[in-house]
């Protein structure tokens, strides 16, 4: 059952256009008590409301205007899975560069917060959902 409700999960949901931060998350079902470890997947989350890794917008001005605490990507995912019963690690961040109408997506950089993603990772997680698109990452910039 853990396995199916982590399939349940996107492995990545990045805005359409632009460049943003994005984070590399762990994402594990909850064992019942007693039990091993459960199953678990990473997941990539990026969006340009987050102008830091720590800083979520949520003022008038903010399409997400709904959420009234500032919260970063990272805390803004987990705890809505958390809410649904899974565990959550952040396995670091960096920045995406997406441009839609080339059909072009770059990760690369690092979070001062939570230091550089495994872009690799990240990549190929982002191949499966954008297979017409050219993927490419670096550990240069921030």
């Amino acid at each position: 059952m853990a396995e199916v409700d982590l399939a349940q999960i996107p492995d990545v949901d990045i805005d359409s256009e632009g460049v943003f931060k994005y984070v590399l998350i762990r994402v594990h079902a909850r064992p019942p008590s007693g039990a091993e470890a459960g199953e678990c997947k990473e997941i990539v989350r990026g969006y340009k409301w987050a102008e830091y890794h720590g800083d979520f917008p949520g003022d008038q001005d903010s399409s997400e205007a709904t959420l009234s605490t500032p919260a970063d990507i990272y805390d803004k995912v987990s705890g809505e899975l958390q809410k649904k019963g899974y565990d959550c690690e952040c396995l670091g961040g960096g920045r995406i560069s997406h441009q839609s109408q080339d059909r072009k997506i770059h990760v690369y950089g690092y979070s001062m917060g939570y230091g550089r993603a495994q872009h690799s990772i990240s990549t190929e997680k982002i191949k499966a959902k954008y297979p017409d698109y050219e993927v490419t990452w670096a550990d240069d910039g921030y």
